[in-house]
């Protein structure tokens, strides 16, 4: 039978191979849109290792002209001190610019036992910065007045980072920088990795720096923990308490939740212009698909009537037309799975290969599906078909 079908499809080859391209191209925007698909629902599904809810984050650019190091630290502690001294604030630090969700980023790379190890977000925090954002600590401890006077410096890294330079391996403890670095950093924590960048995007890998006195002069980020049920009211008390003490300066704040729900909507972007060109593709192809098999049967008409006169049934016949289209999307998704496992054979876009494997298996069923759905009908109808009208028309 399918020798037979094949045969049919070859004799049609001019019509066939276009509609064999236009299963083709959908079969790669699928495949983009559901890997990207994906991506997303990955990294969606890891832990966000941080408590957004309650955290505020208030921007400032200081005007203080301050040249001593140790003064300046004395003029933010006073700072802090009037912000924790509201009662509705629990805990604060101040921090780096690249907060989480925000678009601003430090990226840095090391080598360490001959593996480099790129794209590694830095973050310069305080000790208290644990306790605002609770943070999973998943080996060691965080940050304290102990580190002062360590021989070494001080680091924090996260889940991927320590994955990636020591696997299995505990990492409190080790020593790591590059390979010719004289002074190593020391590991005295490992936390659950941050989804910095959103629900949405990739998480990781991080090292936390803990702040010395010279880091305030730059630091103008600060994370405030609230309770609960803070309003607007307590928004502009906090604002003043700020703005007062930095005379002149410029005052934002923000809630930790709302950048989030802002990060979140940037990164679905490229996902909804994806599925809106995936959408009209489909739907040509499947207008496409309907309408060459309607063709085919008034083109056939004798050819089905002459099987129906010789004891063909009207299944068989509906059969026949489906595998046929069946048949072509096989053809079409041949040459696209080739084109498809090169990406993870490549490493083209750095993506897990389960990612790959799950949009090609998606992809191909939901064109196998299209093909279905869209030959049902025209199916039907050829099956409708009487012998005696087919033949007495031909």
């Amino acid at each position: 039978m399918f020798k037979h079908l094949f045969k049919l499809i070859w004799n049609k080859k001019k019509q066939n191979f276009l509609l064999i391209t236009e299963m083709l191209v959908s079969f790669l925007v699928l495949f983009a849109v559901f890997t990207l698909m994906m991506f997303y629902y990955e990294n969606y599904k890891k832990p966000m290792g941080l408590d957004y809810n309650n955290v505020w984050v208030v921007n400032y650019e200081s005007n203080a002209d301050i040249k001593n190091a140790d003064s300046l630290k004395l003029y933010y502690e006073a700072l802090r001190q009037n912000i924790k001294s509201l009662p509705q604030v629990k805990e604060i630090s101040y921090t780096s610019g690249n907060i989480p969700f925000s678009q601003q980023t430090n990226q840095g790379a090391f080598t360490f036992r001959g593996k480099r190890t790129n794209g590694i977000n830095n973050f310069t925090v305080e000790d208290g910065y644990n306790d605002v954002l609770k943070l999973t600590l998943l080996e060691g401890r965080w940050f304290n007045k102990t580190d002062i006077a360590g021989k070494n410096k001080p680091i924090i890294i996260d889940a991927d980072l320590k994955a990636a330079t020591f696997g299995n391996e505990s990492a409190v403890g080790k020593l790591i920088g590059n390979d010719d670095d004289k002074e190593k950093m020391r590991v005295v924590g490992v936390i659950q990795t941050i989804k910095k960048d959103g629900d949405y995007s990739k998480a990781g890998p991080g090292m936390y720096y803990r702040a010395d006195t010279g880091s305030y002069r730059w630091m103008n980020r600060i994370l405030v923990r609230v309770a609960p049920g803070s309003d607007a009211a307590f928004e502009g008390k906090l604002y003043k308490t700020i703005a007062n003490y930095n005379k002149n300066s410029s005052v934002e704040i923000e809630h930790l939740n709302n950048k989030l729900r802002s990060t979140n909507y940037f990164a679905l972007i490229p996902m909804i212009i994806l599925g809106i060109v995936s959408s009209f593709l489909v739907i040509n192809v499947a207008l496409g698909l309907f309408g060459v098999l309607w063709y085919n049967i008034n083109k056939r008409r004798g050819e089905i009537g002459l099987r129906r006169a010789i004891g063909a049934t009207g299944g068989s016949v509906s059969a026949q037309l489906v595998t046929e289209a069946m048949l072509l999307a096989t053809l079409a998704l041949i040459v696209g799975v080739f084109f498809a496992v090169q990406f993870p054979l490549l490493n083209v876009f750095d993506l897990a290969t389960n990612i790959y494997i799950e949009g090609i298996l998606l992809s191909a069923l939901f064109i196998y599906l299209l093909v279905f759905i869209c030959s049902l009908y025209p199916g039907k109808q050829a099956a409708a078909i009487y012998p005696a009208v087919a033949l007495h028309e031909e």
